[in-house]
């Protein structure tokens, strides 16, 4: 599941980096305690990053339906502001 904003910048991103995406979120949503995908939690807020290249994904795992709800996509130095 995909915010808004998630979801237009994912649209104009290269299809390369953007089948990278796809790939590592569904081996994301296969299993959310994966070890083989490049994931940290979040510091001062709540969610996780998944780092895809020189992009990060921000999303937060509602455990309760087993949704991953992807908040934001973007290159490594702007999205953590």
């Amino acid at each position: 599941m995909f915010k808004r904003k998630a979801a237009k910048t994912l649209a104009r991103i290269p299809r390369s980096t953007r089948e990278r995406i796809r790939t590592a979120l569904t081996v994301l949503s296969a299993d959310p305690d994966t070890q083989s995908l490049d994931v940290k939690p979040l510091y001062g807020r709540n969610g996780f990053r998944l780092r895809v290249g020189g992009w990060r994904v921000i999303y937060e795992v509602i455990r309760g339906r087993l949704i991953i709800l992807v908040l934001e996509i973007g290159p490594r130095g702007d999205i953590y502001k």
